[in-house]
């Protein structure tokens, strides 16, 4: 599937912003939030993380979080701390849904966006899907500082420091050969800073609030071998919320079943 086979953007002014989304399929909704750096379209041009099955039963909402993709930015870093990337997701679900519950997807960053929406408040939840869950508690200060780093390159005039910077990294295992992978990020070059620096002083809730308010039936699921989402992250998660279900993908071929697998879950 490729860039163009995108349903048509649409947008909704939401906390001051406007958010541009995609609205494919019927029924109850599900929120689809992507992962940094990342927007709607990086992940329908790869075919991962994008989810498109789950239209086949459900209101499928995939937006481009603040300061990525279509949707616009601002200027203040704590605006991308995922407890305030939380705020849209809510401000979304009010507006797509706002008599019932709404089931949500995240990836990466849009994990961390779907915990903290659901911690606050429970009730506007009914299924999780968390995938590619990141570094977080103790293994988030090392990626934390290498956010800062990257977005003190930039704002010193090394506007392509983010492409030296993927380019000299190793390819995980299970990505190597995936066409487009990396994509190119999709945030303006002026904002670059401000959403990293934002997005190194994000973390995952506490995993005793996690057990505590996530009593919804949930998904999880990892990829092997990326240190930037490290399955310790999912396995940690899967402990914490009672019930939940956990799938490491090991191969390539396995992480194009996901979006099968999330449509499955949400009709269970």
């Amino acid at each position: 599937m490729t860039a163009e086979s995108l349903p048509e953007t649409q947008r909704v002014r939401v906390r001051g912003i406007d958010v541009a989304y995609s609205d494919e399929g019927s029924g109850p909704v599900v929120l689809s939030a992507h992962g940094l750096s990342s927007s709607r379209e990086n992940n329908r041009r790869m075919g991962l993380a994008e989810f498109r099955e789950v239209a086949g039963s459900h209101r499928l909402i995939s937006y481009d979080a603040r300061g990525h993709g279509e949707t616009e930015g601002t200027a203040d870093e704590a605006d991308y701390h995922w407890s305030n990337l939380a705020e849209d997701l809510l401000a979304l679900a009010d507006f797509f849904s706002p008599d019932a519950p709404v089931s949500a997807i995240g990836s990466s960053m849009g994990t961390g966006t779907v915990l903290h929406a659901v911690t606050s408040r429970p009730d506007r939840f009914d299924r999780l899907v968390l995938t590619a869950p990141p570094t977080a508690w103790q293994t988030r200060a090392a990626q934390a500082s290498g956010y800062r780093s990257l977005a003190d390159l930039i704002e010193n005039g090394e506007p392509g420091a983010w492409q030296d910077l993927v380019a000299r990294m190793p390819i995980p295992a299970i990505f190597q050969g995936l066409p487009g992978y990396p994509q190119p990020p999709a945030v303006a070059a002026d904002l670059t800073p401000t959403v990293f620096r934002g997005a190194a002083g994000a973390d995952l809730p506490p995993l005793d609030v996690i057990g505590e308010r996530v009593t919804h039936p949930t998904l999880i699921i990892a990829w092997a071998g990326d240190p930037g989402h490290p399955v310790s992250t999912a396995e940690a998660l899967h402990a914490a919320i009672d019930g939940s279900v956990l799938h490491v993908s090991e191969t390539q071929g396995d992480l194009m079943t996901w979006g099968a697998r999330a449509a499955e879950f949400l009709v269970a």
